[in-house]
């Protein structure tokens, strides 16, 4: 993707990240005084998914607006990761969110109270509705961008909850019973954990420089030696990634005797793009014995 194909992306997904948190944060607070009113633990349970996922949202536009500002001296990649970091911290909310709705389903399963079913179904039904226009904003995003996947799961979390929601009004219209609405709610708390886990796992891996999992260094390795004739051999692989959408890869490659170093350089960048999409890569060439040749130890091993 171009430099002006990704700046075009960043915006476009900052506008979708900015109308699903509208949408969102506005009903979050209609649902917040319709579970009081009505004395629903679904409905309550829903709007602090929603509340998670405003935050979600508020601070994934947050992130891309801070990831315009320029690399600096201090910064020399500049803030992309910052959208990393918003997502990890979404994750560890949703898990806080979830215990809370756990705790307040088993005290109502003891001890059950009444619930308002109609102000609660028409709450939910409008909740599904919201839910859905910002799932079809944030779904028509960029699909590689962590953020926009983070937020698209929550939200059709939400969809599912609001789901709950009006099933346990329903059930309630009918035939009274009660506990069915902190069960369903429980249901809801299933679909909370899930998107955390899911989120923390992704964004806590690139926080950790894990090898992004469409990038085998094995392969890589074997596959530029075979795409770049004057390279014998590939060693020192360590592949990361700023955010999703940005991975690195630095390595060193031994170029045969009589080769042109300069062309084998351009061939290596060319490969690296065009077999594995990595277009920002630093690569050490080297003639005979490598300079940061130490005993082979197990990480070595590992990473070279």
């Amino acid at each position: 993707m171009g430099h002006h194909d990704h700046n075009h992306s960043h915006i476009s997904n900052e506008r979708r990240v900015f109308w699903a948190m509208l949408l969102t944060g506005g009903f979050m607070v209609a649902e917040v005084i319709g579970g009081i009113v009505s004395n629903s633990l679904a409905l309550l349970s829903d709007a602090g998914h929603m509340l998670t996922d405003f935050v979600s949202l508020a601070l994934a536009w947050f992130a891309f607006r801070l990831a315009r500002r320029k690399a600096d001296i201090r910064r020399s990649y500049g803030y992309h990761r910052f959208q990393v970091v918003a997502a990890f911290v979404n994750g560890l909310a949703l898990f806080a969110i979830a215990g809370w709705i756990s705790v307040e389903a088993v005290q109502r399963l003891a001890a059950p109270v009444e619930v308002l079913a109609g102000p609660m179904l028409v709450i939910a039904v409008l909740g599904l509705f919201v839910n859905i226009s910002a799932f079809a904003i944030l779904h028509t995003g960029d699909r590689d961008n962590l953020n926009i996947r983070g937020a698209a799961l929550h939200v059709m979390s939400d969809m599912l909850g609001s789901v709950a929601a009006i099933a346990a009004s329903l059930i309630i219209l009918k035939t009274g019973w009660m506990p069915i609405d902190p069960i369903l709610s429980v249901v809801v708390v299933l679909l909370i954990v899930r998107a955390a886990y899911t989120v923390v796992r992704e964004s806590g891996h690139i926080l950790l420089e894990g090898t992004p999992e469409n990038v085998d260094p094995s392969d890589l390795r074997e596959q530029l030696k075979a795409a770049v004739p004057e390279v014998s051999d590939v060693h020192h692989v360590h592949i990361w990634s700023l955010t999703d959408e940005r991975p690195v890869v630095t390595l060193h490659a031994v170029v045969a005797d009589g080769a042109d170093q300069d062309d084998a350089l351009v061939a290596v960048h060319r490969a690296l793009e065009e077999l594995f999409g990595l277009s920002h890569a630093t690569v050490q060439l080297e003639r005979d014995r490598c300079p940061d040749a130490r005993p082979r130890t197990e990480d070595s091993r590992v990473a070279g």
